[in-house]
């Protein structure tokens, strides 16, 4: 059994889609970031970047000597259940290569721009017309990247679906919530359509659907979700302690 800490955001869907895809029991546990359950010190002890998502498998590969396993950061857990299962992830050399290439690509550059436009657009005060312009950019440079990649290929990595497309979807998926059209990226719009299809993807994304936000930010959770340095963080896990 896997408990899986969650709340229902593009980071979250890649792991909630792969557990799904394996088929692997899961207890989901929300964790509200916007109530900074995120700080507390027994969630911190597993992620100790304080975010979402993280896992606690209690049945790990032997080589962990039975002990229970905690993982914090999506891509290592998408690693970690691709390795765990031998789904998802290509034994061909040179296909892994592409699948880890393409998982850090996501990690590194079409997740942090993306999360940063839907922050100008969704959450942050004032115009702030240099920021989402920046991002917008940056956002519509990476689904360029994408374009070219699924040009002349089903999928990014190798020959098959793999964690690098599920790593990827979600932030393609809210495209029209960011402000970007696929019109003139046909072959994104035909891979993300190809993976919203897939009956695990639909049950990953609706998982805790109930709990996604309908309402902007309060004044509160915008300082416990944006305001946060190194000291702050510290005093509420004392106070939570």
């Amino acid at each position: 059994m896997i408990d899986f800490y969650y709340w229902p955001t593009p980071n979250g869907w890649k792991v909630s889609i792969m557990l799904e895809e394996c088929g692997i029991d899961y207890q989901m546990i929300p964790l509200n970031i916007s109530k900074g359950e995120q700080f507390a010190p027994d969630f911190l002890a597993i992620s100790p970047n304080n975010r979402m998502p993280a896992i606690v498998d209690g049945d790990p590969p032997a080589e962990y000597n039975g002990h229970p396993l905690t993982i914090f950061e999506s891509g290592a857990i998408l690693i970690h259940l691709a390795t765990k299962t031998n789904k998802f992830m290509a034994t061909d050399p040179v296909a892994k290569k592409e699948t880890l290439e393409w998982l850090f690509w996501q990690i590194g550059n079409l997740g942090p721009m993306a999360g940063q436009i839907s922050h100008f657009i969704n959450y942050a005060q004032g115009e702030n017309d240099y920021s989402k312009t920046r991002y917008a950019n940056e956002y519509n440079r990476c689904i360029g990247v994408l374009e070219r990649r699924l040009a002349d290929r089903e999928w990014l990595a190798g020959d098959a679906y793999s964690i690098a497309d599920m790593a990827s979807w979600p932030w393609v998926l809210i495209s029209k919530a960011l402000g970007q059209t696929l019109d003139d990226f046909p072959h994104v719009a035909r891979w993300r359509k190809a993976i919203k299809n897939r009956p695990a993807v639909q049950k990953g994304v609706d998982l805790g659907k109930d709990l996604r936000r309908t309402a902007p930010p309060t004044d509160e959770e915008r300082e416990l979700l944006y305001h946060q340095t190194a000291k702050t963080i510290t005093a509420i896990s004392d106070r939570d302690t």
